[in-house]
């Protein structure tokens, strides 16, 4: 029964932490809006991946390895930082350019998906908070002595969580309704965006641990 109940916690602190609002659910949102759902949906494919890597990670027992060798840690939050710094770049000039086009979200010259992927799985790879996020969901869910099925289970049920959620986001920020609002808030939007990446990046970068 305390398994259960564990795991029960463990998905709850995992949709809390992927519905809240942040730099991953405002970038699906950004590219569901201005490029439509098919890139929004592989944008946050590749969110997912990331997730799911860093679940890998904590459970197999990369994050002791961080712990060990602290130059990783720092290169990884370096990493992070630049990243998070160049898409408040991006996102900046997209907020300068809006207001200056009146063509449909549809019509804009659309990102390959590949890049697209590859930007949502960055995004999460050089996040290292994600990591200690899923070392704390794994810390209540795997007590010690858990069997790799408790494990798996955890993996496969926060995977489904977040194809859900991520994809939920990709999904209502794709319609027209959404579009619509775009095309007379996205200069707002982008810029509130780029706030947001440019604040997260520099916290990351100048943090201490």
């Amino acid at each position: 029964m305390d398994s259960v109940f564990n795991l029960l916690l463990a998905f709850a602190a995992y949709v809390i932490a992927t519905a809240s609002p942040g730099p991953a659910t405002l970038a699906i949102m950004d590219v569901a809006m201005s490029q439509g759902r098919k890139s929004a949906l592989v944008f946050a494919g590749g969110v997912i991946t990331g997730s799911m890597t860093w679940a890998l990670a904590a459970v197999i027992g990369i994050a002791s390895l961080l712990s060990t060798y602290v130059q990783l840690f720092y290169m990884i939050k370096l990493l992070g930082g630049v990243y998070l710094l160049w898409l408040a770049y991006k996102s900046l000039r997209s907020a300068l350019a809006h207001g200056t086009s009146e063509v449909e979200p549809a019509s804009r010259t659309k990102t390959p998906l590949s890049t697209l992927y590859l930007r949502g799985l960055g995004l999460h790879l050089t996040n290292p908070k994600a990591l200690f996020a899923w070392m704390a969901i794994v810390a209540l869910a795997l007590p010690e002595g858990s069997s790799a099925l408790s494990a798996l289970l955890i993996v496969v049920g926060c995977l489904s969580l977040g194809v859900l959620v991520f994809g939920g986001y990709a999904v209502l920020f794709s319609t027209p309704r959404a579009q619509a609002a775009y095309r007379r808030l996205g200069a707002w939007f982008n810029g509130v965006l780029s706030a947001v990446f440019g604040a997260a990046g520099l916290r990351l970068l100048l943090s201490r641990n």
